[in-house]
């Protein structure tokens, strides 16, 4: 019978939890379309930047290695 009543208290608790999310979804204030491009594009030109700069100081490392290297 203990089980049963943990299962029970389980499931309840799994319900409760699943309730109190869509209640504090409905709470977000979503973005516009309009900001969503924005942010996107933000991100977009963040990664393009830290994917260039890696590959920069990339070369710049193999560069000093061969040299030392050579």
């Amino acid at each position: 019978m203990a089980f049963l009543g943990k299962l029970k208290r389980g499931f309840k608790s799994t319900f409760s939890f699943f309730g109190d999310s869509w209640a504090e979804l409905r709470k977000v204030k979503w973005p516009s379309r309009k900001e969503l491009i924005s942010y996107t594009l933000v991100v977009l030109g963040t990664v393009l930047f830290v994917a260039v700069y890696f590959y920069v100081i990339d070369l710049i490392i193999s560069w000093l290695l061969r040299l030392i290297l050579e």
